[in-house]
């Protein structure tokens, strides 16, 4: 809105009056976008290049659009971080202990299903008040449990997810939203028993693959194609979208898709060396205010 405009609506000393002219400003200023728009449209249809060059000229900014490249990624040897031990071992598969925070509700628990549902060799323990995440980190390190997953939740809402790679870290924080049970997902299939294969797209930062890591730590490295499965992790403009998946061959030619569900999205609010303290991630609901910000 212009200066002038906030002005004159300054000087209508009668509320129900300044709406009125408000609103009367504001469908003038609809009325004549809408006839600057079939204009151009008119001119573009007797001119297409006069279309080509606007939409050449008019590139929307991003944060991936104005991301820099560094080069000095791609020459760098995968593997030489926290995770390197792990994956050196070509005989450890992951081991993973999922749990809940103190005091966790139903929605923790479905959570809690939906990740069963699709995470191999995963074993669920109701979440006792008395241990820390740093006495859980002990006990899952002495059993080779490779991941400690606990699940956030806050005010009856699951909020976030915390993985912690054992036996040192590093420790994620994550933010969970938009959850949707598979079976509410309109001509979902019904998933099977089979290892999926996983794919990681768009993890292209220093951020992005040491993420990438760690959701290759905690699935089998040789997927059973048998079963047509897949598990993708989208990064977008730094949220991570979850989707399952199972290929369906139609004919020779043709192959689609047939969702599987559950469907959420993730976003790292934490990352650090080590095994995270209980009283600096858990049980923050002003976690999503948070400004640091990681671009993946």
């Amino acid at each position: 809105m212009s200066g002038n405009t906030s002005s004159a609506l300054k000087n209508i000393k009668n509320k129900q009056r300044r709406q009125k002219v408000f609103g009367e400003i504001k469908q003038a200023k609809s009325k004549q976008k809408h006839k600057l728009r079939a204009e151009r449209a008119k001119e573009e249809r007797e001119n297409p290049e006069l279309r080509e060059q606007r939409l050449v000229e008019n590139v929307p900014e991003t944060i991936d659009s104005k991301r820099v490249y560094d080069e000095t990624i791609a020459a760098e040897v995968e593997g030489e971080d926290e995770f390197q031990a792990y994956f050196a071992d070509a005989a450890k598969e992951p081991k993973i202990l999922l749990t809940t925070s103190a005091g966790a509700k139903k929605p923790a628990y479905e959570f809690a299903d939906m990740l069963l549902d699709f995470l191999p060799n995963t074993t669920f323990i109701k979440r006792q008040k008395e241990f820390s995440m740093v006495d859980m980190s002990k006990f899952c390190a002495n059993r080779d449990y490779t991941t400690l997953m606990v699940i956030n939740e806050d005010k009856k809402k699951v909020t976030g997810l915390s993985m912690i790679h054992l036996p040192e870290g590093p420790s994620f924080y994550f933010s969970v939203t938009s959850i949707v049970d598979g079976k509410r997902i309109k001509g979902h299939g019904r998933a099977t028993d089979h290892l999926p294969e996983l794919v990681l797209n768009n993890f292209n930062s220093r951020f992005g693959k040491t993420v990438g890591r760690l959701f290759q730590s905690i699935f089998p490295r040789q997927p059973e194609l048998q079963g047509r499965q897949v598990i993708t992790l989208h990064n977008q403009r730094d949220y991570i979208f979850f989707r399952r998946h199972r290929y369906v061959f139609r004919n020779e030619e043709k192959v689609g898709l047939q969702e599987l569900g559950p469907q959420f999205t993730l976003k790292l609010r934490r990352m650090q060396k080590g095994i995270k303290g209980e009283t600096v991630w858990e049980h923050r609901p002003d976690m999503e205010r948070d400004k640091k910000k990681f671009y993946l």
